[in-house]
């Protein structure tokens, strides 16, 4: 086993140093892959390394503006077209409110990590109290990615729906580029200047950047009401079942069936990655155990009942198949007699609006991310510096509003839409799992295998029942497997929470029917999972074994060199002890 006592010494003050650190990584692996840290750590030791710190400036009503605005406007403005007019028809109503149950499950698991550690760095700090630091940062890395992915198709969303407000073609904001591959082969440069532009107002002030977000979002609730009340006044109910053109697109609320619901629900799900934005504020939330739990949870109801009504104003206004997939709200209108063909241009403008308060604190969040994935030392330590004056994580910042804007100068929408799902499932899952564990274990003191017996058994049933759902033909059969795998999950359910006690209840706030609803949680998840393409899963696959190779030739040794310095200070403090004593 490798001795910390190198540890004083940089794994890459040179290349031979270098080579000779890549020699140990099997040892440094083992050392560092599951180590865990630990409430008090993530609070003052590892939140020292960012120099200054984050200011204590918002309240429950800027979390739950926060959590609106960065919701609704990447939502609906984006994804409802796309889930409706492909995978669940009318039904796009139930898939919101399927993907709105998982995401307040989810929700309740992040409220009770934030109020016990309220720091910035959200599901990555979780699962590195719970999990260890691999497993965090695989978390993180994929995260990260969701936060630049999703800001990069909510960016050039607003080209299109900027492009209907003025009356000017998207087309005519983008420019082809022959030689590149299709989805990557038309430049958008109003995306990059748009991403580019918040970038700057982020690193200036994070309550400032909350009184704008507040007046902004005041308006595009108006104006959301506004389209909701058109909607349903101008549109017609036989639209919620009869399509544009029955010869070629099935009829009905269903069109597409059960599968098709589950299939729009796990696409809309991008809808809601904007709560785990205003978790990653709790190391700036005044009073952490009273606001976080309103605004996480408040801001998810809200922007859930939003998303119902919206998605049922727009299958009333036109038949599924009649839609525009990137811009569905603005399209509703077009064609129409004149007296309402301005309401295209007012919705395309409001649209725009909107997703710009979504693209601020999306991208709030994705550089508090980085910053405390910096602390960890798993990535350069330059992404934590807080600067001094603004209190924010200005390098983060600036490096994620380049990367961002970089993704979205290229690449297509429908490239980016479902990668960003099948990443913030698979982290919802992680943090559904890592609450359960936290519970149920007592690091040193519980014995971890019956509970990870559990998580292990729970989620295999969950899979075969997904598997079954999607797999196997419609009958009996599929009936009684679908029936026979329930029961063995409530089973395993069961006698765990007849076997196993809990190891600690919270101090402030719990997760309420523990462990029933983060199981459902974790069941929801990994059921939206099974709901996604092939495709999809290849290129997690991809980013997933990027982050392990980088793990691999940099954070291991990285974290290694800084755990291992911290270790002989401690290690020098006990001895110093020992020879008091004596």
């Amino acid at each position: 086993m490798e001795s910390h006592s190198q540890g004083s010494s940089s794994s890459f003050s040179s290349l031979s140093t270098y080579i000779a650190a890549l020699a140990h990584t099997p040892a440094r692996i083992a050392a560092r892959a599951f180590s865990v840290s630990t409430s008090v750590e993530e609070l003052s030791r590892v939140r020292a390394r960012s120099g200054s710190d984050m200011r204590r400036t918002l309240c429950w009503y800027d979390l739950v503006g926060f959590g609106v605005g960065g919701m609704v406007g990447a939502g609906v403005f984006v994804t409802t077209g796309r889930a409706s007019r492909l995978f669940a028809g009318p039904s796009v109503i139930v898939s919101y409110a399927i993907a709105g149950l998982c995401a307040l499950l989810s929700a309740f698991c992040y409220t009770e990590f934030a109020v016990d550690i309220p720091v910035a760095g959200g599901a990555f700090s979780y699962l590195r109290v719970t999990f260890g630091e691999f497993p965090a940062f695989l978390t993180g890395a994929n995260l990260v990615m969701d936060y630049v992915l999703s800001n990069a198709a909510v960016a050039r969303s607003f080209t299109a729906y900027f492009g209907t407000a003025i009356g000017v073609s998207e087309a005519k904001w983008r420019m082809r580029v022959d030689f590149l591959p299709d989805g990557f082969d038309e430049i958008d440069i109003v995306a990059v200047f748009v991403i580019l532009l918040i970038t700057l107002i982020i690193c200036y002030s994070t309550r400032e950047s909350s009184v704008v977000n507040m007046v902004v979002t005041a308006a595009h609730v108006i104006f959301i009401g506004f389209v909701i009340t058109v909607g349903f006044w101008k549109g017609n109910v036989k639209n919620f079942t009869e399509p544009a053109d029955p010869v070629h697109h099935p009829a009905g609320f269903f069109p597409f069936g059960g599968a098709g619901v589950f299939n729009g629900a796990a696409m809309v799900y991008l809808s809601y990655i904007g709560y785990d934005a205003v978790s990653t504020m709790a190391e700036e939330v005044k009073y952490p155990v009273r606001d976080i739990p309103v605004g996480v949870s408040g801001s998810v109801i809200i922007v859930t009942v939003l998303y119902c009504l919206m998605a049922a104003s727009m299958s009333m206004l036109l038949p599924y198949d009649a839609l525009d997939p990137e811009a569905p709200y603005a399209a509703a209108f077009k064609g129409e007699e004149g007296r309402w063909r301005w309401l295209s241009n007012v919705i395309g403008g409001g649209a725009s609006f909107g997703i710009l308060t979504s693209l601020m604190v999306s991208m709030l969040g994705q550089a508090r991310y980085m910053c405390v994935i910096g602390r960890s030392n798993v990535v350069p330590v330059w992404f934590a510096r807080v600067h001094p004056t603004t209190s924010t994580p200005v390098n983060a910042s600036i490096f994620l509003g380049i990367f961002t804007a970089a993704i979205a100068l290229f690449t297509d929408l429908n490239v980016l839409l479902n990668l960003v799902s099948i990443g913030t499932l698979f982290v919802f899952y992680m943090v559904a799992n890592a609450v359960i564990y936290r519970r149920y274990i007592t690091v040193g003191t519980s014995n971890p295998w019956p509970t990870l017996s559990y998580l292990c058994s729970f989620s295999l049933s969950s899979i075969l029942f997904t598997l079954i759902w999607h797999f196997t033909p419609p009958g009996k059969l599929k009936a009684l497997m679908l029936v026979a795998c329930a029961i063995v999950a409530l089973g395993i359910l069961q006698l765990f929470v007849c076997l196993v006690p809990q190891a600690h209840k919270p101090e402030f706030w719990g997760v309420p029917l523990m462990p029933w609803l983060p199981s459902v949680s974790i069941f929801l998840n990994i059921f939206l999972l099974g709901s996604l393409d092939g495709p999809s899963y290849v290129r997690f696959i991809f980013f997933s074994a990027l982050a392990v190779l980088v793990y691999v030739l940099y954070s291991v040794h990285a974290s290694f060199d800084a755990e291992g310095d911290w270790s002989l200070i401690h290690k020098n403090i006990a001895t110093l002890k020992d020879l008091e004593d004596s």
